[in-house]
């Protein structure tokens, strides 16, 4: 390629600051306590702001703050336009939003708008049937007997709640504290849209919003069919007015292309994906979707186990492939709602620090924006659930209860396993900033156990640690930012069916990458395949020593990774 391609490929980028960014995730409750109760809090959270700024980071996620009772960790939100009193006020957002920003980085915030909490009191003035709220809430007649349809709700158990004031059923898809908007209604969009309005006037720069492809529900309701999956999921997941809200919002709201706006669409494939994001879809800047990381489910979340790499990179490059031209990527491995990603697609043992490193070298050099969960840049790991009531996680909390009731399991420790591997709660420990007593988070005693080995895996042991997880990450983070490469470039699988090596090139122009992982926990022989030039390219990153020119073959050590550019 001539230099005036190159020059006119790279002036032909559509450039936006959040697919060059790298967004961290915060999960407010089990990130930085401030007043010593044992909960996470705003002020905890400004007060590692620098923290955030040493590693490199240019967005900040930020799960929900709002007053809520907690029932599902803040995701039930009972006044949008406050904040739950365990975490502070406004006037601590407000200083945390400033802190942020005076560092170029932003803020984030979450959008729950397909649910409300129980407590909200758009929610009991629905239930008392008052005004123009009647219908703000998804209701049917029924006896209190059998619920009006068999949709079963992500968190187990029926859809439906009887509710005796009302005298009617109320739909919801999560915890029966958390009913389903009804969004036919215009007077719900109209205030979601009032509220999205009055965030934006705060001067955040972005939403992420939470299962937003389950708002449109089927006319009628009508039953799902049983025995594949959850019930009646093909009724609710990408509904048939979804996008005809979603483009509403994005016309009313969301118009101004400076704001990254990523939609959680859980069962969205690729084809979904592409309606929406983009200007020719609803807008959205990209989408969390699910595929690489419940590929191992079997009839439900909690048979995961048995994957394999061949089958990840088979998801990955179909998302890889199916939405370079047509939309853009979010990358992640873990976040609140996965497991720690070390101790799912790594090796949490005597590789910890290897497959850390060699994961974050995936989520850092595919086309897309890398999300990074907090503790991810550290290597934290899962933990361990002696007893039932250890659980926070209200999804765990119903999963064991069903199963004790079920003749096939006598105890907790026949579905232990199973907690341990995929359970929310392992994401949810408290973040280990040093050896100290509850790693650091608290000077009380934490709302949920930290992990035990937080005496060894810490901030400051990683800071002081010249090749640490840590350091290793804003290396990687730096390295994203200084070649376009590695945002816009084209991606190229290779060895697709190789079982133990992850490997890929980035293309722009003449700028050139080759990416190689190697996910065993033993050595393997890479040989580079036909076609892939060499020339020009040297050694950017690996995790650990290795000559600075590749060679046509060579051996990959234990979760080695090299990332090799032109230079």
């Amino acid at each position: 390629m001539n230099p005036t391609d190159t020059l006119t490929t790279r002036t032909a980028l559509d450039r936006a600051w959040w697919k060059e960014a790298v967004v961290y995730q915060i999960y407010p409750k089990s990130f930085n306590d401030a007043t010593g109760d044992g909960i996470g809090d705003l002020r905890g959270i400004e007060r590692r702001v620098d923290y955030l700024d040493d590693l490199g980071v240019d967005a900040v996620w930020l799960c929900p703050v709002y007053e809520s009772p907690q029932a599902d960790n803040g995701y039930d939100i009972s006044d949008y336009r406050s904040i739950h009193d365990a975490y502070g006020d406004m006037d601590d957002w407000r200083r945390l939003l400033d802190a942020l920003h005076e560092r170029d980085i932003r803020l984030i915030m979450d959008l729950v708008v397909n649910h409300t909490s129980d407590e909200h009191e758009w929610f009991q003035r629905s239930r008392r049937r008052d005004g123009t709220f009647e219908d703000y809430y998804i209701w049917r007649d029924g006896d209190g007997g059998d619920p009006p349809n068999n949709w079963e709700s992500m968190f187990g158990g029926s859809a439906w709640t009887y509710d005796e004031v009302r005298g009617q059923w109320f739909l919801h898809l999560f915890d029966e504290k958390q009913p389903d908007l009804n969004w036919r209604n215009p007077d719900v969009r109209n205030s979601v849209y009032e509220m999205i309005e009055w965030w934006l006037s705060q001067g955040i720069d972005g939403f992420r919003m939470d299962v937003i492809n389950l708002i449109s529900k089927a006319a009628g309701l009508p039953d799902g069919a049983e025995g594949e999956g959850l019930t009646g999921a093909e009724h609710f997941i990408n509904g048939p007015n979804v996008h005809k809200y979603l483009r509403e919002m994005h016309d009313e709201v969301l118009s101004d292309e400076s704001l990254l706006t990523v939609g959680e669409t859980p069962g969205v494939c690729v084809d979904d994906a592409r309606q929406y994001v983009g200007p020719d879809g609803d807008g959205l800047s990209m989408v969390f979707q699910f595929e690489h990381v419940t590929f191992d489910f079997d009839e439900h979340k909690w048979d995961a186990g048995d994957w394999s790499l061949v089958e990840l990179k088979e998801i990955i490059s179909e998302w890889q492939d199916g939405l370079a031209d047509d939309g853009w990527n979010s990358i992640y491995l873990n976040n609140h709602d996965q497991p720690r990603m070390v101790s799912r697609f790594g090796d949490d043992g005597v590789y910890r620090e290897a497959s850390a490193k060699l994961l974050g070298t995936l989520t850092h050099t595919l086309h897309g924006t890398p999300f990074v969960y907090q503790g991810e840049e550290l290597g934290m790991t899962n933990a361990s659930f002696a007893s039932p009531d250890e659980l926070r996680d209200v999804e765990a909390v119903n999963f064991v209860e069903e199963a004790l009731e079920q003749s096939d399991v006598e105890s907790y420790d026949d579905v232990r396993d199973a907690i341990e591997y995929i359970g929310r709660d392992n994401a949810r420990t408290p973040m280990q900033w040093s050896d100290a007593p509850h790693a650091g988070f608290t000077d009380g005693e934490p709302w949920l156990d930290c992990n035990t080995n937080y005496e060894a895996v810490n901030v400051e042991h990683a800071r002081a640690t010249k090749d640490s997880v840590w350091h290793y990450y804003r290396d990687l983070i730096d390295l994203r930012h200084e070649h376009d490469v590695l945002v816009y470039g084209s991606f190229d699988l290779l060895l697709p069916e190789d079982p133990a090596i992850f490997a890929y090139t980035r293309t722009l122009g003449d700028e050139r990458g080759l990416v190689v992982l190697n996910f065993e926990a033993g050595p393997v022989e890479f040989t580079v395949p036909d076609g892939v030039s060499l020339d020009g390219l040297e050694l950017a990153i690996a995790n650990t020593d290795v000559p600075k020119r590749p060679r046509p073959s060579f051996e990959l050590g234990p979760y080695e990774a090299r990332v090799y550019l032109t230079s």
